[in-house]
């Protein structure tokens, strides 16, 4: 069997069994009376996010910006409903963007295994951290894409090379940048725009990263999901609405539009994320000054009854 298609052979297997597994814990969790009908703004949110995501806008700092300012999900819950309701549009990208960018295959293979590995063990550190960590967390992340966005508007990336493989030192830094951006996805952070600056650099054809980052982040976001669906770290509904908006929204701009001009709709998107990130850390804030004022009592009550015995 070529190579390729054993490649997307073996997606499609591991999103059926994700799939099935994902779809039974929704099922369960309804039952238990937790929301799983997707409002439209939800499906619309993946409809767009999506949509923008195929031409490489990225997905998941936009849908984190727009779930915190609208308080759609829990902040400690946004990692995992973003890497569960993404996943199965990214697998359709993967599938139209690995059959038609002929990267060598050792340099895909081994990106996408490094990007699983990072996202299994970051995933699992992920959906045990406390909600202000995870707070923390995402602002930064939102800081960092938003910078990223901000400096290839500016051109101070360089515009890459011809190869579409990489040999000796530089093989094994992708390798190893790859397997941080897969554990930083799960946070939210987004490994789009850091592997599209990344093959730059590597001097690598800038048409190289869709089918790297795709392919990475199909086989990475099921393997994370999985462990936040075990840990019960995320929403139904709006997991279920990013699904349901983005499958359509993936194959109409990977099929027919292909590519936009974009450079406005990055600025648009520093902006927002910027913002979210000042409220992501602003919250990150309160908890921490409620936490001292929850101690604060707890101690004053301890020594009162200290007193009164």
């Amino acid at each position: 069997m070529n190579p390729r298609v054993a490649l997307l052979a073996a997606l499609a297997v591991l999103t059926a069994v994700y799939a099935a597994y994902w779809f039974a814990d929704a099922r369960r969790r309804a039952r238990q009376g937790n929301r799983a009908q997707p409002t439209l703004f939800e499906i619309v949110v993946g409809t767009l996010t999506n949509f923008f995501d195929t031409l490489g806008i990225g997905s998941f700092a936009p849908t984190t910006s727009i779930f915190k300012l609208r308080r759609v999900v829990p902040d400690e819950k946004i990692p995992g409903t973003l890497n569960i309701g993404h996943a199965i549009p990214v697998v359709v990208q993967a599938f139209i963007f690995i059959s038609a960018v002929d990267v060598e295959l050792p340099t895909l293979f081994s990106t996408i295994a490094a990007a699983i590995l990072g996202a299994w063990l970051g995933a699992g550190v992920v959906a045990s951290l406390p909600r202000r960590r995870i707070q923390i967390g995402m602002g930064v992340a939102l800081l960092a894409a938003a910078t990223f966005f901000a400096m290839t508007n500016l051109g101070l990336f360089p515009g890459g090379g011809e190869t579409l493989g990489l040999h000796g030192p530089l093989f094994w830094i992708a390798v190893a940048v790859i397997f941080v951006l897969g554990a930083l996805n799960t946070l939210g952070i987004g490994l789009y725009a850091p592997c599209m600056i990344l093959v730059a650099l590597l001097g690598m054809n800038p048409r190289a990263a869709f089918p790297i980052m795709m392919g990475a982040c199909a086989f990475l976001m099921p393997v994370a999901s999985i462990r936040f669906i075990r840990a019960g770290c995320y929403s139904v509904g709006p997991s279920l609405g990013l699904m349901l908006g983005g499958i359509p929204a993936v194959l109409v701009a990977g099929l027919i539009v292909k590519s936009l001009p974009l450079t406005a709709l990055r600025w648009l998107v520093v902006a927002v994320m910027t913002y979210a990130a000042a409220a992501m850390l602003r919250s990150a804030r309160s908890e921490k000054g409620s936490a001292e004022r929850g101690a604060e009592s707890s101690s004053s009550v301890t020594q009162q009854g200290a007193g009164s015995g």
